[in-house]
């Protein structure tokens, strides 16, 4: 892996490893984040198939001889993923709520994309050289600037259920509900539009880390039923990451 990709990439690599980990053992996909139908034949065999090579992508990220394999494998894999959101959407466009579900794994792609962006060795491919190298990362950016705002919308629209999950021992939970919601509307806007994009980058990967350890590690570490939150923890922590790598490769002019 190239140096300057480091620690981003492999918090992103740790992450989704351990979704394929979860994969592996449950013998099943990602609930509502991977939204395979229960109706295709070989169902289970297809999500252990699907858990081992997130696992394997992940692995090949470490390293500088395979990480350009796993960046063009990992891109085209989470493409899938966002494809199969799409059903929902074209479904339901006015409902906010699909367009969170989308929007979460769109952040998750834009940061896949940036790794493909980099990693990926094909700037000179006349297929590929239109989404890798500086004009990979600068559609990356700004798909991931816009997924934010409808999640941080979804925020204000189901605001009592967002104040649900913001923990008891919090003052004002409603208002914990629309500070965040406004918050990554904002920082989506600032990655978007390049205003302290490095910093709103930063800000929203705290703010996700912050997410996954009080929202989702209680009852992933306490719950008997512990798959759904530790899905959701790490499906956070990945989308955390992607932030990351996003403000590693906002431009230098631009920070």
């Amino acid at each position: 892996m190239t140096r300057n990709q480091q620690p981003q990439a492999i918090i992103f690599a740790i992450g989704f490893a351990a979704l394929g980990i979860l994969s592996v053992i449950s013998r099943d996909f990602a609930y509502d984040w991977q939204p395979v139908p229960k109706s295709i034949p070989g169902r289970e065999v297809l999500a252990l198939l699907s858990g081992l090579l997130m696992i394997a992508v992940s692995a090949g990220l470490f390293f500088r001889a395979s990480a350009p394999i796993a960046a063009r494998i990992l891109f085209p894999f989470l493409l899938l993923w966002q494809l199969l959101k799409l059903p929902a959407v074209l479904a339901a466009p006015g409902m906010e709520a699909v367009w969170l579900g989308f929007c979460e794994i769109l952040a998750l792609l834009a940061g896949a994309w940036m790794l493909f962006a980099n990693l990926a060795d094909l700037d000179n491919s006349i297929i590929f050289r239109r989404i890798t190298g500086e004009e990979g990362i600068r559609i990356a950016r700004v798909l991931f600037g816009i997924a934010l705002i409808p999640i941080g919308l979804s925020h204000l629209v189901y605001a009592d259920a967002t104040a649900g999950f913001v923990p008891a021992w919090l003052p004002y939970r409603i208002g914990w509900a629309y500070l965040t919601g406004l918050g990554q509307i904002a920082c989506g806007l600032g990655i978007l539009f390049l205003v302290l994009g490095t910093l709103a980058a930063y800000i929203e990967a705290a703010m996700l880390a912050i997410f996954a350890l009080l929202v989702w590690a209680p009852p992933t570490l306490k719950g008997p039923h512990r798959r759904y939150p530790m899905t959701a923890f790490l499906i956070t922590w990945v989308i955390g990451a992607s932030a990351a790598i996003v403000a590693k490769n906002i431009p230098e002019r631009r920070r």
